[in-house]
């Protein structure tokens, strides 16, 4: 299997790789990989983006983060709001535990140990605002993904991964467009999160899409976020796109092909 080089090479290949993505006039979108047993990563565009539903699998992780600190298992109540926020992307579970880890600064404390350094909590209940990078979503993915230096137990981890498996039918897309049939049940072929908005002072979408996802065998870890399309379809493809450009780096597809 090819492999990406230093993270330089990962990023030179990845921008030529995306050269041949299409990007409407006025749409931005920043992608980044790691291959977690390599350690090789590539990444594209800079900013931050507005993370929708994405800060969901965030907001779990802190939950989890403060119920080890207190040595105690979730909840019944919170194991409820968990799986509809994750499977289903529901926005009243996710306001529910969003106010249960103490809003923005819960999740900002909890990222502080996660090792995110350029995501920003949203402003009072706007947990739909919080502001990230593509390149502290794979932060998260890693302590969710990887055992070694996470902050989550092997249990926490195991919980988020399979929640992030068990995605409702009509929003299997995004990363998982690069894992090895695609569009499957989940299980080992991709595990993801996604999240869309449609801003109402512009009209236009907010799309983004996390996750881990196998391709000839092997796993990578995956953020896409996006802002400025259209139309949801048109930055749900540019997403899929993204992702398969990313991932096309560190396998034998060439990373310059259509």
């Amino acid at each position: 299997m090819e492999t990406a080089g230093p993270a330089e090479d990962g990023d030179a290949r990845l921008a030529a790789a995306m050269a041949s993505v299409t990007v409407a006039d006025g749409a931005e979108v920043s992608v980044a990989v790691l291959d977690p047993d390599s350690g090789g990563s590539a990444a594209y565009g800079t900013g931050a983006y507005d993370t929708a539903s994405i800060v969901k699998v965030d907001i779990l992780a802190a939950l989890l983060l403060q119920a080890q600190d207190a040595g105690r298992s979730l909840t019944a109540a919170e194991k409820t709001y968990a799986a509809a926020m994750i499977e289903n992307s529901d926005n009243e579970s996710a306001s529910a535990l969003w106010r249960a880890i103490g809003t923005a600064g819960g999740l900002d404390a909890a990222n502080a140990r996660f090792g995110l350094t350029g995501t920003t909590g949203g402003d009072g209940p706007l947990w739909g605002l919080t502001r990230t990078t593509a390149a502290d979503q794979v932060t998260l993915l890693r302590q969710v993904f990887v055992a070694d230096g996470s902050e989550l137990t092997a249990a926490s981890r195991a919980y988020v991964r399979e929640l992030m498996e068990r995605i409702a039918a009509g929003q299997r897309w995004g990363v998982s467009a690069a894992a090895d049939g695609s569009g499957g049940t989940g299980g080992s072929g991709w595990a993801l999160k996604n999240g869309w908005l449609r801003r109402s002072t512009t009209g236009l979408w907010v799309v983004n899409s996390i996750g881990r996802v196998e391709s000839g065998g092997h796993g990578y870890l995956v953020a896409v976020v996006s802002r400025g399309s259209g139309t949801q379809a048109e930055g749900i493809a540019l997403t899929e796109a993204a992702a398969r450009a990313a991932v096309g780096v560190f396998t034998d597809e060439s990373s310059e092909g259509p």
